[in-house]
């Protein structure tokens, strides 16, 4: 699925719940839940089912709660005064939690994200929460990485843009193949990155040094 198809899903998806209420969706959703316990062998009745479905619906709200809100705004707020600052801006390690479109399972890992500014930078926190908005959403892990590269190149207009993500996917690692030590790498090299071989390296080089502190 392209960039530009999964756009169109979003929107057509995002119609039809303003067509049919929230409270309504919610209620379906809890239904639905009640039939999978059903369908898994179980008895929704039980007491201890009892409120699994609202809390089911509750968890799923965090989740997928990417989907309410706009990337591009998240990196709007943008800074000039950085003193002809033009080298590399990098924020590693982000913590990412996911969820495979394929099988619903999560997607534990962690993103690598740098840039290198043209002329105005971002809040270095605003890079994490970019990376919080697509990973809160049903996702594949390249879709994830380039629409984070993507989006920042769109937005800030940068030399260069770089992500890594390097993650566990439940889907190989509670079933199927049951590779629990296995993990994915993904990456998009957008601008310098992707043309200059150094500029390339020396990213590679620092998400992967020593921490410090």
């Amino acid at each position: 699925m392209t960039e530009k198809t999964n756009d169109d899903a979003l929107n057509a998806a995002k119609n039809m719940t303003q067509e049919i209420s929230e409270k309504s969706l919610e209620k379906e959703a809890m239904e639905a839940v009640k039939t999978l316990i059903l369908w898994a062998g179980d008895d929704p009745e039980r007491e201890g089912l009892l409120d699994t479905p609202k809390r089911v619906v509750k968890a799923y709200k965090q989740f997928f709660a990417g989907y309410k809100e706009d990337p591009e705004e998240i990196l709007s707020r943008t800074f000039e005064e950085v003193d002809g600052y033009d080298d590399a801006v990098i924020v590693r390690d982000i913590r990412l939690e996911s969820h495979c479109e394929h099988h619903m399972v999560p997607i534990i890992g962690v993103a690598h994200v740098g840039y290198i500014p043209s002329n105005r930078v971002v809040g270095i926190s605003k890079l994490a929460r970019l990376v919080d908005l697509y990973s809160k959403r049903l996702q594949t892990q390249e879709t994830m990485t380039a629409q984070i590269a993507n989006t920042i190149d769109k937005v800030l207009k940068p030399k260069g843009v770089a992500v890594v993500i390097d993650s566990n996917h439940n889907c190989m690692s509670t079933r199927g193949v049951h590779k629990a030590n296995s993990s994915t790498i993904t990456s998009r090299m957008l601008g310098i990155f992707r043309t200059d071989e150094k500029a390339r390296e020396e990213f590679i080089s620092l998400i992967n040094s020593p921490k410090k502190f």
